[in-house]
């Protein structure tokens, strides 16, 4: 069965699905511009690593009660056995772990000159998270806005503040900025709720070169018929991040529609 949301599947936003749509995405965007592309551009998958530590980590819990063990007392005299004390039941903590972050975004190059000319991104929560992840990301995201680097951008995460923008204060759960070299500041924002279809943009290249559109709705349903979603997905189950009142009473509606939900 399809995609059952006309637009974004709240239920790929689940941290259990989203690294593995997050990587298929990239992979059928690239399946996608090359034959749009070539021979002039390259459309080159690259990759990010970082360290982020103890980001929205937990300081290690103290138990107010001490947990102890008494020892087995053995009676030579008697014949009984003493029976050690139970354990007192543990307090379940959070260590601050270090975590290694891999991101993976496209670029597309220009094959004469070596020179990247368009960078698309699709968020992880790492980039929109507060703390680390997202401060390097936004110097990575301003770098590029002080190139001759066209940038996209696509949010299809509700989880966390969205990144910055100047000149919009539409309240949005998801969307995709499109920054040209040659009309920046200026930008194009995308804006879009659940009950929307992902639209379509075009891809910002070279000045004189004509733009592919991309139907990033086509390509979400394409991942999610390719991975099989609808086998694994349990639409009975509650959505992470929550909706707002509003979304929960539509989707709701709509799976029990479908025959998704019962």
């Amino acid at each position: 069965m399809p995609n059952p949301f006309p637009g974004m599947n709240p239920y790929l936003e689940k941290p259990k699905f989203w690294s593995e749509v997050h990587l298929l995405l990239m992979a059928i965007l690239q399946e996608s511009l090359v034959p749009q592309l070539v021979p002039k551009y390259r459309v080159a998958i690259e990759q990010r690593v970082y360290e982020i530590k103890g980001e929205e980590s937990l300081l290690v819990g103290i138990p107010d009660v001490s947990v102890m063990r008494d020892r087995a007392v053995r009676n030579p005299i008697s014949s009984n056995v003493a029976v050690a004390t139970p354990a007192t039941t543990p307090v379940q903590v959070t260590l601050p772990m270090s975590e290694e972050v891999r991101e993976r975004y496209l670029e597309i190059v220009d094959l004469e000159t070596k020179e990247v000319v368009t960078v698309i991104e699709v968020l992880s929560p790492a980039n929109k998270r507060p703390g680390d992840g997202r401060k390097m990301y936004e110097e990575k995201r301003n770098k590029v806005f002080g190139s001759r680097t066209n940038l996209v951008e696509i949010d299809l995460l509700r989880i966390y503040k969205p990144l910055p923008v100047f000149g919009s204060d539409i309240d949005a759960s998801y969307r995709i900025l499109v920054s040209r070299v040659n009309q920046r500041p200026r930008a194009d924002l995308y804006l879009f709720n659940l009950p929307d279809a992902i639209p379509a943009f075009p891809l910002p290249l070279r000045a004189g070169d004509t733009e592919p559109i991309v139907d990033l709705q086509s390509l979400l349903n394409a991942v999610y018929d390719r991975a099989g979603y609808d086998y694994s997905i349990d639409y009975n189950t509650d959505i992470v991040p929550p909706l707002s009142e509003t979304d929960a009473v539509w989707a709701d509606a709509l799976l029990r529609e479908r025959g998704l939900k019962q």
